[in-house]
């Protein structure tokens, strides 16, 4: 009976059964502290990710002003008072001076490169307005070039543009998806700064060198590659050559020469550094992480790059790829220098004679009539038509297979 009046003579926070830090220990089944019931545990966790209200009442305003607001406002929830959401901050949507500037130069920048193509596009448009009233819709399926006549047309000049623009393709990607994968993930970490100064350096060689260069040289090595093509290919209609026969050793080299082959095969090797500097780009920036991912899945670097890097990158192949091909579309002096133009339309692009857009307008620029420079104009408009379709197409297609946004790693 002592040790009872002794307990009950002791202060309250020194009885052995209280807390140490001054908060009585609640008894098996009553409220928990702060009048929470267990089954309010639930709230209680709702409460501790949120700011301390600072002993608020539900529903009135919280003390600290600028303080709890930096925090984030609460909303009561529904049904149980005693818990509280946390509510995003609002952002202010003011722009600093700096940002309204930089803003005010992109779009200054967009604006001036659109004024500029529309520009040129009308300056085209009224300067073809003569020939294309004396033609009409004749001057998309006509071949001959005869101006001074009014006999003109673009139907041939056209398919040999389009002709050798995709024999450039066809071998320039290949060769410039290989050598940019080359670059990025298998040479040595010393040669990899050699070998794309090399690919920018030829990148910046003129079109008249590549020219000259595929006249005098590489045209007299083709010959043999297009008559093989021709004697085992020839059953198909792009690859037939007038005037011989299969298995002839005798025939004529001349039906060989100045060819949208050769041509194509130059415009290849200047569009190919081009194409190598946006895949080799695009294809360095694939994620570290996924290579090495990869790799610890047992994968050999030729399945790393199947799987992550040319996933990644098939934006950049797809642009790089359209870049390379306006750029085709358009060569002028390369082409010039090489063709032997007719103006008639060629589908074979192994025999000799062609012709392009480009080099129709270098080669009668300097002594066309007013109504022949009309003319010229006009199969400069479409040229230009035709590259802005290219490159439509081609934003569009990238738009939808951005870089990096499938990877099966």
């Amino acid at each position: 009976m002592a040790s009872v009046s002794e307990e009950s003579d002791r202060p309250e926070a020194e009885r052995p059964g209280a807390e140490t830090s001054g908060t009585a220990r609640p008894a098996p089944g009553s409220p928990a502290p702060g009048g929470s019931a267990p089954g309010d545990r639930e709230s209680g966790r709702l409460g501790s990710d949120r700011p301390e209200s600072g002993g608020q009442e539900p529903g009135g305003s919280e003390p600290g002003g600028a303080e709890a607001a930096g925090r984030g406002s609460g909303t009561v929830v529904p049904g149980r008072p005693e818990a509280r959401a946390l509510v995003a901050r609002r952002i202010n949507p003011a722009r600093g001076l700096g940002d309204r500037v930089f803003r005010l130069q992109l779009t200054a920048t967009g604006v001036a490169v659109l004024a500029v193509m529309a520009g040129v596009g009308l300056f085209l448009l009224l300067r073809a307005g003569q020939a294309l009233r004396t033609r009409g819709l004749s001057f998309l399926t006509t071949a001959a070039w005869q101006p001074d006549v009014h006999n003109f047309g673009i139907a041939a000049v056209l398919t040999g543009t389009v002709l050798i623009a995709c024999v450039a393709v066809v071998i320039s990607v290949p060769l410039a998806v290989g050598t940019a994968l080359f670059i990025s993930d298998v040479a040595p970490r010393g040669l990899r700064r050699t070998l794309v100064t090399m690919v920018d350096l030829m990148a910046a060689v003129p079109s008249v060198v590549y020219g000259l260069w595929g006249l005098f040289f590489l045209q007299q090595h083709v010959i043999g590659l297009s008559r093989w093509l021709s004697e085992w290919l020839g059953w198909i209609p792009l690859f037939t050559v007038d005037g011989t026969q299969p298995g002839e050793p005798l025939a004529s080299e001349s039906v060989f020469t100045a060819s949208t082959f050769v041509a194509g095969i130059v415009v290849a090797l200047m569009v190919a550094p081009i194409q190598c500097s946006v895949m080799r780009e695009v294809f360095s920036q694939a994620p570290a992480g996924e290579r090495e991912g990869a790799y610890a899945l047992g994968a050999t670097r030729w399945g790393m790059i199947r799987s992550v890097v040319l996933p990644y990158g098939k934006g950049g192949i797809i642009g790089g790829t359209m870049l390379g091909l306006g750029r085709a579309l358009g060569e002028t002096i390369a082409v010039y220098l090489i063709i032997s133009p007719v103006f008639v339309i060629q589908p074979h692009i192994l025999q000799t004679g062609s012709n392009s857009v480009s080099s129709l307008i270098a080669l009668h620029y300097g002594d066309a009539s007013e109504f022949g420079m009309s003319a010229l104009m006009a199969a400069g408009l479409a040229l230009f038509l035709l590259t802005l379709a290219v490159n439509f197409t081609a934003s569009s297609v990238v738009a939808r297979s951005r870089s990096g946004a499938q990877s099966e790693a």
